[in-house]
């Protein structure tokens, strides 16, 4: 089965190119002319929303031991042949796709797309190699409890959506990752990381036939007959959400707080709405969280809004940063603009602004192969085709004040999800303020 399908998106000639290999393997790619380089990424729908509570943190343990070894490469060899062409390799895990990426010049790129098969194809899970990242990623999740906003971040997530897969960190917990045997993780790489769950997408000065005859070679045996393409992910059931607060004490002079709502995902119709509405709020200079929390009050250095969204949910979140001593002050400001929102909506020249840092977010983030890379790829996996760019403009320039106004009343009105890092060791520390947006 090859099933190549030419896109043609305004002012370029069959630029993004798709094929169905055997096995359900999808290879997407971007022609850019004019570039040296060549972005590489093969996509595994598979994340922590996959894992059992006793294997949680398995997808991320997993990509960093892939790294170590293969049948005929070793981690020193894989970093030093990356190091000898000036490229980069890496990888990523998020609660629904793993990404294990490379950055070559275009004359290296069969050698980076050969790599990074090998590695996720056939990395092996020594027992050795398990014990060793074990400590590393142990490490690791130590060095997240001393980031706050990204410990605040997961405590978030678990106030929004309790113990489902999604509320859990993607790293795991210390108990999960020093308890998972070799087994355990061997198993997970073994019946998840199959072709029909992968997408190989490739952007830079590359062309389509090539980077398919190095897949076929690369592939080999893993692409079998008679397997078709995972399609996107879509949960029959919405998860479960509530109107949680997580504290996590810390000693610190600052503390982290972060409240929200969860929303619908990636394939709701409202998605551009939802994005203008962000914007708006707390997406740059102009918003209205940093120009009444920080600009004319000065109550936080750091304030913003942010949305995330997944397959079948996501979450619309304010962040701030301030002394202690503020907190109270800040979370009233914060709840009264969103309540503001709710009752009132945003203005026309809001709508126009949001709408702008929008496309020039979208088109300004467009600038490298890397980024290429992981719209084409990412789009593929959730969404089983192409976006393209022309159509995205003309999505969000489609959006009216009204639909995000109406889209505000329905979200903003609930009783909002809270995480707070600082020097609180019980609820009843925290100002009444904060106390109260969850009863």
């Amino acid at each position: 089965m090859n099933n190549t399908t030419p896109t043609q998106p305004t002012g370029t000639r069959d630029s993004v190119r798709r094929s169905v290999l055997p096995g359900g393997l999808r290879v997407v790619t971007e022609h850019i002319p004019g570039v040296r380089s060549a972005s590489i990424g093969l996509w595994v729908g598979v994340g922590s929303r996959d894992e059992k509570p006793s294997v949680a943190g398995a997808a991320h343990f997993l990509e960093h031991l892939l790294f170590k070894a293969t049948p005929t490469r070793t981690a020193s060899s894989i970093a030093q042949d990356m190091d000898a062409i000036g490229g980069e390799l890496n990888a990523f895990t998020s609660k629904e796709h793993t990404c294990f990426y490379a950055h070559v010049l275009d004359e290296h790129a069969d050698m980076a797309i050969d790599m990074v098969a090998d590695v996720v194809l056939r990395g092996r899970c020594t027992s050795d190699d398990v014990d060793t990242e074990r400590d590393v990623v142990l490490e690791e999740i130590a060095m997240r409890d001393d980031d706050h906003e990204d410990l605040l971040a997961d405590a978030f997530m678990t106030a929004t959506f309790g113990d489902h897969p999604i509320g859990r960190p993607v790293i795991g917990s210390a108990e999960s990752i020093a308890a998972m045997s070799r087994r355990q993780i061997q198993s997970f790489h073994t019946r998840r990381y199959t072709p029909d769950k992968m997408v190989l997408a490739v952007a830079g000065n590359v062309a389509h036939r090539d980077v398919l005859a190095q897949v076929r070679e690369s592939f080999g045996a893993h692409l079998q007959q008679g397997v078709s393409a995972t399609p996107p992910r879509r949960s029959g059931q919405r998860p479960p959400t509530r109107a949680g607060l997580e504290v996590i004490h810390r000693d610190s002079e600052q503390t982290h707080l972060m409240l929200g709502v969860p929303t619908a995902g990636l394939a709701d119709d409202d998605r551009w709405a939802l994005s203008v509405l962000n914007a708006a709020i707390g997406g740059g200079l102009s918003s209205r969280l940093f120009q009444q929390i920080r600009e004319e009050r000065g109550l936080a250095y750091s304030v913003y809004s942010g949305v995330d969204s997944f397959s079948d949910v996501g979450t619309f979140s304010v962040y701030a940063g301030c002394n202690p001593d503020r907190l109270a002050d800040v979370t009233s400001v914060a709840v009264e603009i969103l309540r503001d929102v709710a009752t009132n909506g945003i203005t026309d020249a809001e709508c126009a602004r949001a709408k702008g840092a929008l496309r020039g977010s979208l088109l300004l983030g467009l600038e490298d192969t890397q980024s290429r890379m992981h719209r084409i790829g990412s789009a593929e996996l959730d969404f089983g085709r192409r976006r393209p760019v022309a159509r995205s403009l003309r999505q969000i320039e489609s959006v009216r004040t009204r639909q995000v106004s109406a889209l505000a009343s329905r979200l903003l009105g609930a009783a909002p999800a809270v995480a707070v890092v600082g020097p609180y060791r019980r609820t009843r520390d925290l100002p009444a303020s904060v106390r109260a947006l969850t009863r």
